[in-house]
């Protein structure tokens, strides 16, 4: 089950549950989309893979015992420990291959 992560883990701005700005990669590495476009270029500076929309979670049962009631966002707030300078060559260098 994903962990929706509530913030991007670049500019740390808040991505709640019902968010449509949450993007994810394979690894549920979590950014906003503008950090993903303008930023990272679709490169994630942790994996080097490329991000998809965060599927939103019901908010409500829909089917009893499965919605954020049950299964909620987590709170743990997480930031990247890479400089620009860092994420810049590191996609540069995903980009060249």
């Amino acid at each position: 089950m994903l962990e929706l992560k509530p913030n991007c883990e670049w500019c740390d701005k808040d991505l709640p549950p019902e968010s449509e700005e949450a993007f994810i990669c394979t690894y549920e590495c979590t950014f906003c989309q503008d950090c993903v476009e303008t930023v990272l270029l679709n490169v994630c500076p942790n994996c080097g893979g490329g991000f998809s929309a965060r599927p939103i979670r019901p908010a409500t049962d829909f089917r009893s015992g499965v919605s954020l009631q049950h299964q909620p966002a987590s709170n743990k707030r997480v930031l990247s420990p890479y400089s620009i300078d860092e994420i810049r060559a590191f996609r540069q260098s995903v980009l060249a291959k």
